[in-house]
């Protein structure tokens, strides 16, 4: 992964992380959505489905404080098959190998804007079927739905 000068770490916004991770996930095979709202009141920073239906979820920090002051992240854990923390080049990964960010659970994915690597593989778990049927049928109508009003912005006037 080759980062652009102009963005420094420090510079790298959620929305940068976000593309170069939605790179990342398309070419395995996983179509992202960003701010994805769960059945118990998170939000999912980036959502992803692949083609077999396993849902992975990526919560995006570009700050240390934001990192530390984050206790909502399990929350995600239930709702997914995988789990990853992502972050800009030059984010200090070191709070990530303590026991608090369970490394043995999440992965950890380090992005620019232009692309992304899995610095470490996140566990796997299985959500129950129930749910997995109700995030992926809200996945697909989320991804309709914002399709739709790209292509006709005035379409929530109609309904």
């Amino acid at each position: 992964m080759a980062s652009h000068p102009a963005l420094l770490p420090s510079a790298m916004t959620a929305a940068d992380v976000a593309r170069g991770v939605s790179r990342l996930l398309l070419r395995h095979d996983y179509v992202a959505l960003c701010e994805v709202p769960l059945a118990n009141g998170r939000r999912a920073d980036l959502m992803a489905v692949d083609a077999r239906g396993r849902i992975l979820i990526v919560e995006i920090k570009v700050s240390r404080a934001d990192l530390l002051g984050d206790g909502k992240w399990r929350d995600y854990l239930g709702f997914c098959d995988r789990f990853f923390w992502a972050v800009p080049q030059g984010f200090d990964l070191s709070p990530f190998e303590t026991e608090a960010f369970q490394p043995d659970i999440a992965g950890l994915i380090v992005a620019d804007r232009y692309d992304a690597a899995i610095a470490r593989e996140a566990g796997i778990a299985s959500v129950p079927a129930p749910r997995r049927k109700a995030a992926t049928l809200d996945f697909a109508r989320r991804a309709a739905r914002r399709l739709l009003g790209v292509v006709d912005p005035e379409c929530d006037l109609l309904g």
